[in-house]
């Protein structure tokens, strides 16, 4: 079965907002055997919202609908509804009593004609309270296709989604199994990796689907498929799994259903390995440090960072040697060398990793061209250096040095 999703705001159109609803709903959606068929993001205005609806109408069996609900005169979307049905709004008592109550204990302004509307809704509908806030979800039904309204507020959606829409779903649709399996890789591009699993990937079955999904140094592979006994989709699934690892074991590093991400998988190693790591960069700004922290219990490993950007705080804060810079330049693995002992011995750390280069679009200190990065890891047993050339984009730069600290880490230092 096929779901269509509709988010209404000309925040969205003009990009002064990004649209974070549709990636939450369709996850969802997905997790319980609904396959979104299109995504489609429309202005405040009424025949636009009209429009899409019949269209939506002709290709979905469910119609979730964002945006649009608040009291102000430029949300239309329930008055357009009420026309799509041929309905009129009446006043929901349990959604006015709701209302009322939001304001009297949260809300330090006074209640208005605008919030009490709120509780106004088309007849026709199925009211799906929101604990969260004064505009309620609605369900509505036509010629066989759910159409469900909400919020646009994304905490408030959500909840909605979790308590109200997806069980409604559940108990009315018989749903298939999706199933999705993917492989995180690292270190090698995506024409080389389709080069590698030709044979494999032509003799997928019919009802297997592989996308490839490259960011940056790192390509992840997806196998998707469905049906409505998942013990076979799950076999189907592990058998081509089994089939496929040997071509990639090399640049294999986890499954993306076990781990969210790279640094976590090397976040997971420095744990069982009861390591500490400490970082310096220069020219990765923070990122890689944002990376880890980003996640729960990063206090257990991460001792420490230094974001050492100018060539002076080099010096001062890590008594980088000024001869080595001014022989070798400010981007060179001998100053990433340095970097990285003198932050594993400020910090007294089993890891330090430093990053020093030119990310653009201009030089900077240094001479060396632009897209040049080298990274240095120390460890009780030595330092390693590396220069890599990374383009001409100053956030592909950084991005994709980032990424690459985290390959080395995995791949040569985290070994098991």
């Amino acid at each position: 079965m096929q779901a269509e999703i509709i988010t209404i705001g000309d925040e969205i159109l003009i990009g002064q907002i990004v649209d974070t609803n549709s990636a939450y709903i369709g996850q969802q959606l997905n997790k319980i055997g609904v396959s979104v068929y299109q995504i489609t993001s429309i202005q405040d205005d009424k025949q636009h919202i009209l429009q899409a609806l019949k269209a939506a109408e002709k290709n979905a069996d469910i119609v979730i609908i964002t945006g649009g609900l608040g009291p102000t005169k430029d949300d239309i979307t329930k008055h357009t509804l009420t026309e799509y049905f041929e309905d009129t709004l009446v006043q929901n008592d349990e959604v006015l009593k709701h209302v009322e109550d939001l304001f009297a204990k949260y809300i330090s302004t006074p209640i208005s004609n605008l919030n009490r509307m709120q509780a106004l809704v088309p007849s026709k509908c199925e009211v799906l309270m929101n604990e969260y806030g004064t505009a309620p979800g609605m369900w509505l039904e036509k010629n066989q296709t759910v159409f469900v309204s909400l919020p646009g507020v994304p905490y408030e959606m959500k909840q909605l989604i979790s308590n109200k829409v997806l069980p409604k779903i559940q108990q009315k649709f018989k749903r298939p199994h999706i199933l999705h399996r993917t492989i995180l890789t690292y270190g090698l591009g995506e024409s080389a990796i389709a080069e590698r699993i030709e044979h494999w990937e032509t003799n997928l079955p019919e009802d297997i689907k592989l996308a490839y999904l490259p960011s940056l140094g790192k390509v992840r592979l997806r196998l998707s498929t469905k049906g409505f006994d998942v013990n076979v989709i799950e076999d189907n699934i592990q058998n081509q799994l089994k089939i496929l690892m040997p071509f990639i074991e090399d640049i294999f590093v986890s499954f993306e259903d076990d781990f969210d991400s790279l640094e976590q998988v090397v976040a997971k190693e420095l744990v069982n390995q009861n390591k500490t790591i400490a970082f310096a960069e220069s020219c990765t700004g923070g990122k890689i440090t944002e990376m880890f922290t980003r996640n729960s219990g990063a206090s257990q490993y991460l001792k420490g960072s230094i974001m050492c950007y100018a060539t002076q705080s080099k010096i001062d804060l890590l008594e980088v040697s000024v001869e080595t810079i001014n022989r070798f330049s400010v981007v060179s693995e001998p100053v990433a060398k340095e970097m990285a002992e003198q932050t594993r011995k400020k910090f007294k750390s089993d890891i330090a990793v430093s990053t020093t280069g030119n990310a653009g679009p201009t030089k900077g200190d240094s001479n060396v061209e632009v897209g040049t990065v080298c990274v240095a890891i120390a460890t009780e047993t030595g330092t390693e250096t590396y220069t890599f050339h990374m383009g001409n984009m100053r956030e592909k730069v950084i991005n994709k040095t980032a990424n690459k600290v985290l390959e080395l880490l995995q791949k040569d230092f985290l070994k098991n």
